[in-house]
């Protein structure tokens, strides 16, 4: 078993109980929510507390929040939420881009204009071990992205950064990927270099694929694979999401994968009017009234979602 740090708490790992690998309670431009968006904190905290009160009741127990840098997060606001809800909020540290680093880094590091020890990676190892800011809050994962533009040197210095916080901390790792593009071994490859566990690694987004023989590969590498899209069938339909779950579970992959929506309380993308339109399944529901029975009827057992959903991820915590 294992402590692991929560926005309201800390819980044993035994405590996780069923958790949906990849969910955010805020994603926002936070300059753009500032100076344009017509915000009421009060109504989206609110909104937020009743939205993951549901799932709690449809028997979900904890979400792993990847929200870092870049996507708005707000950890006194998260915090705010999660002790209102009986539902454990594991949050994360890292930062997220496809290409270029914040210009709060990009001049510091090592042989930069501001020659330095990597910056991300003592930020990084700070928010694991003492707390994020001065809110008390411990993240208990890292998460960074390798996406269409592949390894640009920003996205290779976050990499490298988590992996080594990975490597001084233990912490879990978790990337966005785009199975299209394989990158996954990419993000593989650069992370083993500096150290890491690959079982200790989720690959974000593997469930948008249904190529099986490349979800392997990853698998095979040691790292669990994000099947973490549910709702979003614009990207890859439901069923035919469903079925790659299937087939990986009839080839012995169970104990490799995760399961979510990555979903949000409040996306500021695009409206929620527009994300209803084109997605009206991508919600917190989704998962507990849609995705376990269709499993379920595709012959995966109550040990099979178990797994999926309690088992695989406390053995990357533990």
């Amino acid at each position: 078993m294992a402590t692991i740090p929560t926005a309201a708490s800390t819980i044993d790992s035994a405590e996780m109980g069923r958790t949906l690998a990849h969910e955010h309670v805020f994603v926002l431009g936070t300059e753009y929510q500032q100076n344009y968006q017509d915000w009421d904190e009060e109504t989206r905290v609110a909104e937020a507390v009743t939205a993951l009160a549901e799932l709690k009741s449809l028997g979900i127990d904890s979400i792993l929040d990847p929200t870092v840098l870049g996507l708005g997060r707000y950890v006194p606001r998260v915090r705010r939420i999660a002790e209102q809800v009986d539902l454990n909020i594991v949050v994360a540290t890292g930062l997220y881009t496809y290409s270029d680093l914040p210009f709060q880094f990009h001049y510091n590091g090592p042989g930069l204009l501001f020659d330095m020890p990597e910056p991300l990676t003592e930020l990084f190892v700070k928010d694991l071990t003492e707390g994020i800011g001065d809110t008390g809050v411990r993240a208990a994962f890292l998460k960074c992205a390798i996406e269409t533009p592949g390894l640009t040197p920003g996205v290779e210095r976050v990499l490298r950064a988590v992996g080594q916080a990975h490597v001084r901390t233990g912490a879990p790792v978790m990337v966005h990927t785009n199975p299209h593009t394989q990158s996954g071994l990419v993000a593989q490859r650069v992370l083993a270099e500096e150290g890491v566990d690959l079982s200790k690694v989720v690959l974000a987004h593997c469930g948008d694929s249904t190529d099986v023989d490349h979800l392997t590969e990853l698998a095979d590498a040691g790292s669990l694979l994000g099947m973490d899209r549910f709702g979003l069938d614009e990207l890859l339909p439901f069923e035919q999401r469903v079925d790659t779950i299937v087939r990986l579970v009839e080839r012995g992959y169970g104990d490799h994968m995760v399961i979510a929506h990555d979903a949000s309380c409040y996306i500021d993308w695009y409206t929620p009017q527009d994300a209803a339109r084109v997605a009206p399944r991508w919600h917190f529901r989704h998962i507990s009234e849609d995705v376990l029975p269709a499993l379920k009827a595709r012959g995966l057992s109550d040990d099979d979602v178990d797994t999926l959903l309690v088992a695989n991820l406390r053995r990357l915590f533990e």
